[in-house]
């Protein structure tokens, strides 16, 4: 077994450790409903060989168990980030992924506001190079990160311009990444 492939064996137990403390035995009773739906699509900007055509229908849920929306100042909304989860699926046939992990909004103004996550993703992409055009990812599993500008439209809706990265952190022999933009809008319940 390579030391990558220990390393890439290992990373859901690390994370799994890293983050079970943030589940008190409150947020596990806390509230673990959908909180807000995102749906959109994305397209690659990647250049040149690892570029992916078509565009990825999107759609992410977004719970609050750690009740980020009533932190009062920026070190409990710090210490509260929401979770979401998603899928993004090609549709050219490229590498489609599942993924989930920890957000942040910031308010900027009354209506305008950032949301930064980060969190792992599960994908269907070529792991090796082996001469075809698209990303080589290496590894099954990858971070996902991400960050997104929002226009508060409505109490109940907004529309968001995202960007958003997946790669395996040079774990893994090869690391071209995925990255994309795109639009969502969300709807909050």
């Amino acid at each position: 077994m390579s030391v990558c492939r220990f390393l890439e064996c290992l990373r859901l137990p690390l994370f799994l450790a890293a983050t079970i403390p943030l589940f008190s035995n409150a947020s596990l009773a806390a509230d673990w409903s959908v909180k807000e739906i995102r749906l959109g699509a994305t397209a690659s900007i990647q250049a040149k060989s690892t570029f992916e055509s078509g565009f990825y229908p999107t759609v992410v849920l977004y719970f609050d168990p750690l009740d980020s929306a009533n932190a009062a100042t920026w070190r409990e909304k710090l210490l509260r980030p929401q979770l979401h989860a998603g899928l993004s699926v090609s549709s050219a046939g490229n590498a489609s992924q599942v993924y989930a992990g920890f957000n942040w909004k910031v308010d900027i103004t009354d209506r305008v506001f950032l949301d930064l996550g980060f969190g792992g993703t599960v994908h269907n992409g070529d792991l090796d190079d082996d001469g075809t055009d698209g990303p080589k990812l290496g590894c099954s599993l990858l971070f996902h990160e991400y960050a997104a500008a929002g226009f508060r439209v409505t109490d109940k809706v907004d529309i968001l311009a995202t960007i958003d990265h997946s790669s395996n952190a040079d774990l893994c022999d090869v690391n071209d990444g995925i990255s994309h933009a795109g639009l969502m809008l969300a709807y909050k319940f």
